[in-house]
């Protein structure tokens, strides 16, 4: 089975498992976001932190429902924003790359949020995996441990219904996913991607990451 009919299968299982009906993919995905995405950089859409203009681009792939990235949003992206992202030496992009059915509804709910809050849900999307995340033992109401946190938001389940079932937002997913496969290789979560060069998938520990950078920035 390739990459793109697992995830064709991911977006499948996440509308039949949300009661969301049919979806009609259209196979080569919505051609405006694949053509900006290729290009490498933030392309309109991105969620991103810090200056564009900083010397150092990182891109992370990461999946709502991958206990690693939840420890690295945890324990690094903290660090990484208070010494590079926030002083202008690191420019970060965020992109999902989902790993299971969950991960598309999760992501269609973050991309409700103002952009301003985005990296908030999304946070709390990671602090609170056991709530909604089908991997965590006793969960068993995907959809409703979503809808539970979207009201921490100011949704309404109708509200958050809507996000989730948005096909337009679907199809962002996918297009995005699908580049990440074929452009870098992405086939795990979390996965760095540092001023072109590909990182292992798994995240990086910090003191690695920080060594990483300062010594990029001293090439500068």
């Amino acid at each position: 089975m390739s990459r793109n009919q697992v995830l064709i299968g991911i977006i499948v299982l996440a509308l039949l498992t949300l009661g969301a009906g049919v979806y009609f993919y259209e196979r080569s995905g919505p051609p405006d976001v694949v053509a900006a995405v290729s290009g490498g950089g933030a392309v309109p859409g991105d969620r991103t932190m810090g200056s564009s203009q900083a010397p150092i681009t990182v891109i992370e792939y990461a999946a709502p429902m991958c206990p690693h990235c939840a420890r690295f949003n945890a324990e690094v992206i903290p660090l990484l924003k208070s010494n590079y992202i926030d002083t202008g030496k690191v420019f970060y992009i965020f992109r999902v790359f989902p790993i299971g059915a969950a991960d598309v509804p999760a992501e269609a709910l973050a991309r409700c949020q103002p952009k301003e809050s985005y990296f908030g849900f999304v946070d709390l999307l990671f602090r609170n995996q056991d709530k909604w995340d089908p991997e965590n033992p006793g969960v068993t109401d995907v959809r409703g441990g979503l809808v539970s946190l979207s009201r921490i938001a100011g949704m309404s389940a109708e509200q958050a219904d809507a996000c989730m079932n948005n096909q337009d937002e679907q199809k962002r997913i996918m297009a995005v996913a699908q580049d990440a496969s074929a452009r870098y290789g992405i086939t795990g979560t979390p996965t760095l991607i540092i001023n072109g060069e590909v990182e292992q998938a798994g995240g990086m520990p910090w003191t690695v990451l920080k060594s990483k950078l300062d010594s990029l920035l001293a090439k500068k």
